[in-house]
């Protein structure tokens, strides 16, 4: 499972002209699943997420995490955090999960925010979406559950 996780002032999703999900403070998600991701991966990656001290304290330093800055959560699948650039100019995502492993792990990943006790607004899975955000800092972290 991957993610980039990004520190936001806000952040929305709009499929077919409709804003979907929209958040304020918070971490914009995009979330990738592999084949033979695991329960056990989603929860520990949404638990070092939760957990991440970046947000800026009295002092400006990185030293809050989401709760303490009262932030929400916006997740959207994103399939091409798998791509595979090795041949060609065209990459592949045989990497990638398909939808039976992919969109289980997706809601349960959210799931797993919420009893965090986050707000959490999400894309759609499979559909065309454009994401906008104003990102903080900026502040861009990349996870793997391989790595963590």
């Amino acid at each position: 499972m991957r993610a980039v996780v990004t520190r936001v002032k806000e952040a929305s999703v709009t499929i077919d002209g409709e804003v979907r999900g929209k958040i304020g403070t918070g971490y914009l998600i995009l979330l990738g699943v592999a084949p033979e991701d695991t329960e056990t991966q989603a929860k520990k990656l949404a638990d070092k997420i939760c957990a991440l001290r970046v947000f800026e304290d009295a002092e400006g330093k990185m030293n809050l995490n989401l709760a303490a800055a009262g932030g929400e959560v916006l997740v959207v699948s994103q399939f091409t955090l798998f791509a595979d650039c090795k041949k060609g100019n065209r990459p592949s995502f045989f990497k990638a999960a398909g939808p039976a492993v992919a969109v289980p792990m997706y809601e349960r990943f959210m799931e797993l925010i919420r009893e965090h006790g986050f707000h959490v607004e999400h894309g759609e899975f499979g559909a065309l979406m454009q994401v906008a955000s104003v990102n903080d800092g900026p502040v861009t972290i990349i996870m793997d559950t391989d790595q963590l």
